[in-house]
């Protein structure tokens, strides 16, 4: 049994908390909202975000950072992309040698274009640092349905005890060490996901969203071998398994963000509608600008980049995709 702190309380990171002490261990959920900590404490249930998915009583919820890190030895990170900085910041007085921080967050620090274990492993030097990514709905976590994930830790026995931690009857955690890998497969997934629904919300068929994720898989493969991952990694959990389910699943906010972009809503008006933050509007920017600095050619992220923010036509996009030079398909 180990006491972990789980960083969010939005429906993955419930999921996660649930899981974690329906394992044996004494879980704290903490985020820094004291109305919302009271209201969940309240309910037992956030009923916005993960309704009927009940919190057990063993999980102390709380918004005083320093009650939250009392006797942790493992800190998973469950909040946005956007919100890490925020909550590594407030919680960093507390971090100390031999404890663990995982992110489960999937996305980029925006503003660095850098991976959040990156971040992460510079605000706390002296503990270890790990990622819990791959194809994971908190809608089906929190309701015990099978899946399978990836623990990615440069430090093997790292990865193993995050391993140890979330492994159950309905919860496999396989392990790697490449951390890049498992990272951007995780984060860029979102900006492909997003073509996918833009193609779904043109109304185009199954040839269009196969070709889309599987050149998209091709991009993400591109930047991670360029920036010193594994190729086989993006055929793995954290590669391909995750875009499948981004790109094609009712529980993917990408996809759904996507589909709404195709209508001509504005950014502001999607993520109104989806009501969750939707990363790959947030991960597109920053996937742009490191296949620049590492000279990857990623037409479907740049064409996205395009949409999002300079207003191009999500059906021009897609032609002006299919009409690139011709090329070798594994160049």
């Amino acid at each position: 049994m180990r006491n972990i702190t789980v960083i969010g309380f939005g429906s993955w990171g419930i999921a996660l908390a649930c899981l974690l002490a329906k394992n044996g261990h004494a879980v704290t959920l903490w985020e820094d909202n004291a109305a919302l900590a009271q209201m969940l404490e309240q309910d037992r249930e956030n009923k916005k975000f993960l309704p009927g998915v009940v919190i057990p009583d063993s999980i102390k919820i709380t918004h005083d950072a320093m009650v939250a890190a009392k006797n942790a030895e493992m800190f998973v990170f469950v909040v946005t992309s956007r919100a890490v900085e925020k909550a590594a910041e407030v919680l960093a007085p507390y971090f100390k040698g031999g404890q663990i921080l995982v992110s489960a967050s999937k996305g980029l620090i925006e503003d660095r274009q850098i991976r959040i274990c990156q971040y992460l492993e510079e605000i706390a030097p002296s503990c270890t640092v790990a990622c819990l990514t791959g194809p994971s709905h908190a809608e089906e976590v929190g309701r015990h349905m099978p899946t399978a994930v990836v623990a990615a830790s440069h430090c093997e026995k790292t990865a193993e005890a995050v391993q140890d931690a979330f492994s159950g009857n309905d919860f496999r955690v396989y392990t790697t060490t490449d951390v890049v890998g498992a990272e951007l497969g995780g984060a860029i997934k979102n900006v492909i996901a997003l073509a996918a629904g833009i193609a779904d919300g043109l109304g185009f068929g199954d040839n269009t969203k196969a070709a889309l994720m599987t050149r998209g898989s091709a991009e993400i493969t591109r930047l991670g071998v360029a920036m010193g991952a594994d190729a086989h990694t993006f055929a793995g959990l954290s590669g391909i398994g995750d875009l499948i389910v981004t790109c094609t699943s009712r529980h993917s906010r990408n996809w759904r963000g996507g589909n709404l972009l195709a209508t001509g809503k504005s950014m502001a008006d999607v993520q109104k509608e989806v009501g969750m933050v939707v990363e790959g509007m947030h991960t597109a920017k920053a996937a742009l600008a490191l296949a620049r600095k590492y000279s990857v050619d990623m037409p479907i992220v740049e064409e996205i980049n395009k949409i999002l923010f300079e207003g191009k036509d999500p059906k021009k996009a897609v032609g002006d995709l299919m009409l690139r030079d011709k090329k070798d398909e594994h160049v």
